[in-house]
């Protein structure tokens, strides 16, 4: 059971993660290049957990970083790379020469994963894919089975559904009961969140019901499946949140460099998570006028007339 009926879900960070990121669980911290909590993977880090399934889409920066510091025991994935940039030299490192340890790989399409998540949210016993017929998909993943369609259109592709044991989603804005209020790239948040058995959301924002309930079509994540509510303003950071703050694309550049050099990590870690108390701090020591250069114009949506009803 989860703490959907509870009225007020606010909780710190720390206290998040200590309640619901075990050692040996799995742990899903999505975003499609938008909204990568990486508060949430930093405080992971800070809280030394270790041999966690580490489950995303794309695993960049925040993955990168996690299982060089020796979080992850797996990952599973269907795109790895420092988007725009190059390649994840830690996970590199991980999967080539077992530094700081070895890292097992399992491997998806994008559209295998999404259909994984699918499968979870809706509790479907497999969700069916045409794309993975004829490719060596079947041969890299053992989880990936070939089904005759019981409809008699041949063979067809199936993944097995995704649970989580927790799910960690940023957006912009949330109530304290947890109804969770996005708009942009969304990527699979909603049905991700669906598919977790826990879900903790981090918001740039706490807002009252009443607002809320006034846009209740950008509520794409309700109350009764979230666990945790945390408000941490700017913790996607270095990634971005639509109408807030755009994508440091610094960061990733100047992670590739870094990156590239293990004792280089461990000094960064060393600097940027393990000698900070809180994403709170790391925002502090980077500076409000590091933050104000990235703050989008804005660019508001039209009003829409709901309707009240008698």
């Amino acid at each position: 059971m989860n703490n959907g009926a509870k009225a007020d879900k606010l909780v710190s960070m720390k206290e998040a993660i200590a309640t619901y990121v075990g050692d040996n669980c799995s742990v899903t911290i999505e975003g499609f290049t938008a909204f990568i909590c990486f508060a949430a993977g930093h405080e992971i880090i800070r809280q030394r957990r270790r041999n966690l399934t580490l489950i995303r889409m794309t695993p960049d920066l925040i993955y990168d970083q996690m299982i060089a510091a020796g979080v992850g025991r797996k990952l599973v994935f269907s795109y790895m790379g420092n988007p725009g940039v190059g390649s994840l030299y830690c996970i590199r490192r991980a999967v080539e020469k077992a530094i700081p340890r070895p890292l097992e790989l399992e491997e998806y399409s994008h559209y295998g994963l999404v259909g994984r998540y699918a499968a979870g949210a809706s509790r479907s016993p497999f969700f069916p894919l045409r794309s993975y017929v004829g490719s060596d998909m079947l041969a890299a993943n053992p989880l990936i089975k070939l089904l005759d369609d019981p409809y008699g259109t041949g063979k067809i592709a199936v993944v097995p559904p995704l649970h989580p044991d927790v799910a960690i989603l940023h957006a912009q804005r949330a109530d304290r009961r947890g109804n969770t209020q996005l708009w942009g790239l969304l990527g699979m948040q909603k049905e991700v969140a669906f598919a977790a058995k826990r879900v903790v959301v981090v918001v740039e924002e706490v807002v009252d019901e009443a607002t809320v309930r006034a846009d209740p079509n950008r509520t794409l994540i309700p109350g009764l499946i979230v666990d945790a509510v945390v408000h941490e303003p700017y913790g996607a950071h270095p990634s971005y949140v639509q109408g807030y703050y755009d994508r440091d694309n610094e960061s990733y550049l100047a992670w590739d460099k870094l990156s590239q050099d293990h004792a280089a990590v461990e000094a960064w870690l060393n600097e940027w998570v393990y000698g900070l108390a809180n994403h709170a701090a790391y925002v502090r020591k980077l500076g409000q006028a590091y933050f104000d250069k990235l703050k989008p114009e804005p660019l508001l949506a039209p009003s829409v007339d709901y309707g009240r009803y008698r």
